[in-house]
């Protein structure tokens, strides 16, 4: 494995979860009784935390694919990838997208990496990943590149 991240939800969302539960616990305390407050507030934020994990998407890349999540893409089929800012990255997932294009991206994450697809029978130009580690991620595909090449030149 070259690379691997977890897409965790940040901090403040547990946060903001928790405040929520809390705001249940009183409204729900008051009128039907502290039992009954403390029961929905602890189903709310164990919710919260099992649809956070469930939804935690993981990104790998091995000599020969790229994982995001369920979808995968073999490196055979990836002609490049660069690591974006986050004005490239608002940008490319905004005015400048292509609606043909895979996204897999996080309100949550600022930065991403673009993988150009090299497949003619596929109409996806590119896939644009959010990530936390945009530089890291478009090196580790690129190295897996540039093995590929190499062990496919000899």
């Amino acid at each position: 494995m070259l690379f691997r991240e977890r897409l965790w939800v940040p901090l403040t969302w547990w946060v903001l979860s928790g405040l929520f539960a809390l705001s249940l616990l009183l409204a729900i305390g008051f009128y039907l009784g502290w039992a009954w407050g403390l029961t929905v507030a602890a189903v709310s934020f164990l919710l919260a935390g099992a649809a956070f994990v469930a939804l935690a998407a993981q990104i790998t890349v091995s000599t020969n694919e790229v994982r995001v999540g369920r979808a995968m893409i073999e490196l055979a089929y990836v002609g490049g990838c660069a690591a974006l800012d986050a004005e490239q990255s608002r940008r490319r997932s905004g005015t400048e997208a292509d609606a043909r294009a895979y996204l897999a991206l996080r309100p949550y994450l600022a930065t991403a990496v673009e993988l150009t697809v090299d497949d003619p029978d596929d109409p996806t130009p590119y896939w644009l990943v959010g990530t936390r580690r945009p530089q890291e991620l478009a090196a580790a595909v690129s190295a897996a590149l540039a093995e590929r090449r190499k062990s496919a030149g000899h």
